[in-house]
């Protein structure tokens, strides 16, 4: 509970999110009722009608082997969330704890949905007139063809659902557009990826420079390049923000003009925030549960509540079985030769 920022910065987040006057649904914090109490009361949310504690004496520290924390600390704040989550008294999970537990516990706990034999992260990342969902974001560094397949459709779901594009398009990850222009992985992805056509909206391979252009809603690929692009992404948002405020100091008449267009470099940060969607789902399991970043602020934080609600609202863990169903029937159906008499 609480990330690198402890868990103060949680309850701030909350507090924006109930004053937000948006439907939210009730809010259930898991941790140490011993810290989380007089932050409650300090915030002015002590006895809220949708706010509880389910008190957690143990935690999982980043330190923990995943296997082993989730086996051992059977009261730790994670754990009692799968248990929630798996009994039906929790709708989704908002964590930033250990990754790697996140996605034992999610796997082992809580279970894989029928049809996926993989979990992955998904990231919304700015591009060309909106957003992306990139995934595998992290999640598994290698993958099979049919584990890609899983991606595209648990991406399109939630780029309905968190994006609210209609139809997203879908593109896979790799270095040239032309058929065979890959790795086997990609090669072998891209021709199940086309049978799937009915289920997602694929439009193809898709090259590094189209990526953030307004190309695609889903970018697909293995866990390994996900995690890379997303990195070297918050790292190039963060060098230009840098680059920009360095420049514009640079001499009083860029300090002039950079007074005249701040809206405009303010809208630009905004873009790039990364706590617009503080949020990154792990699909594929047997509920809703989220990966919040580890030093997610209480605007991260609040975002990542935000989208998910969204997940429930969207009853996105439903229409995501549905068509894993729909697709693993596509591409496992055998085509048999006819036979003239």
């Amino acid at each position: 509970m609480g990330g690198d920022l402890g868990p103060s910065e949680v309850v701030e987040a909350v507090k924006l999110t109930l004053a937000s006057g948006e439907d939210i649904d009730p809010i259930v914090l898991v941790g140490d009722a011993s810290l989380l109490e007089p932050l409650l009361m300090n915030a002015g949310l002590k006895g809220h009608a949708k706010l509880s504690v389910a008190h957690a004496s143990e935690v999982i520290t980043m330190d923990d082997k995943p296997l082993r924390a989730i086996a051992r600390k059977k009261d730790s704040s994670m754990v009692k969330c799968f248990n929630m989550l798996k009994e039906g008294q929790a709708a989704v999970i908002v964590s930033s704890g250990n990754t790697g537990a996140l996605m034992a516990g999610g796997k082992l706990i809580v279970g894989s949905m029928d049809g996926v034999e993989r979990p992955a992260l998904a990231a919304a990342i700015p591009r060309e007139g909106g957003y992306f969902i990139l995934i595998d974001a992290g999640a598994n560094p290698t993958s099979e063809a049919l584990h890609l397949m899983h991606n595209a459709v648990m991406g399109s779901n939630y780029a309905r659902a968190v994006l609210g594009a209609e139809k997203p398009r879908v593109g896979l990850l790799t270095i040239g557009t032309e058929e065979g222009k890959g790795t086997p992985l990609t090669n072998e992805a891209n021709e199940l990826l086309k049978k799937t056509n009915g289920v997602i909206n694929y439009t193809g391979p898709l090259e590094g420079f189209q990526i953030f252009r307004d190309h695609v809603d889903v970018v697909v690929c293995d866990g390994f390049t996900g995690n890379s692009l997303l990195k070297s992404w918050e790292s190039m948002a963060k060098f230009i923000k840098h680059l920009l405020s360095e420049e514009l100091k640079r001499n009083p008449v860029r300090a002039a003009g950079y007074v005249l267009a701040k809206g405009a470099f303010d809208a630009m940060k905004e873009r790039l925030n990364p706590d617009r969607y503080g949020g990154a789902p792990l699909l594929g399991v047997r509920g809703n549960i989220l990966k919040a970043h580890g030093s997610s602020n209480r605007y991260a934080w609040a975002s990542a509540i935000r989208a998910a609600e969204k997940t429930i609202k969207h009853d996105l863990y439903h229409h995501i079985e549905q068509d894993i169903a729909r697709a693993n029937a596509l591409v496992t159906t055998p085509h048999h030769n006819s036979a003239v008499n």
